[in-house]
């Protein structure tokens, strides 16, 4: 039997589909939605939008919100698809120690085809030329094995197609 999942964290690059899979899960599964970029500080956003990387101890205080966040949505019986970069292990681990039954989905996909989808985004304080600090942060999760792998680079309906058959074969389900 397998133990219920109460958050879905969808992660990857800025750029590689985040919050528009996690949006598409949160539909399906009824869930609520969380977007990691709108528990950013104004400071954290503006040094973004000026190309300028967060380091890892300005995450820190921001990882650990949405941590706090993902339990109070499950202590108040509310699951919960968090659109999240990911990027570092020790941030994946941070909400794991939440104590929330979580599924982590990676989504990737080659720097070109991101790069592409930044170039043509709006109105989003993520400048595309932080794309490179984005991948030299990000320490795939190879080694994790709550973590699913999803091609972002397809088309959206496939990648949520794809996203929902791994999920569902994990034991997904949607809130009744």
């Amino acid at each position: 039997m397998r133990s219920p999942v109460t958050a879905i964290i969808v992660m990857g690059v800025a750029g590689s589909g985040k919050t528009t899979l996690a949006r598409g899960l949160a539909d399906h599964y009824r869930y609520a939605l969380l977007d990691a970029d709108d528990w950013h500080s104004a400071d954290a956003r503006a040094q973004m939008a000026a190309g300028i990387p967060l380091s890892d101890a300005q995450r820190q205080p921001w990882v650990a919100a949405l941590a706090a966040e993902l339990q109070r949505l499950a202590a108040s019986g509310r699951a919960s698809v968090l659109a999240f970069s990911g990027l570092r292990a020790a941030h994946r681990q941070q909400l794991r120690d939440s104590g929330v039954a979580m599924r982590f989905l990676f989504l990737h996909a080659a720097p070109a085809v991101i790069a592409a989808r930044l170039a043509a985004r709006r109105e989003h304080f993520m400048p595309p030329q932080l794309l490179e600090s984005q991948l030299q942060a990000l320490q795939p999760p190879h080694d994790e094995p709550d973590v699913i792998a999803i091609d972002g680079a397809a088309d959206y309906p496939q990648v949520l197609a794809e996203a929902l058959r791994k999920l569902d074969a994990a034991g997904v389900s949607p809130r009744r």
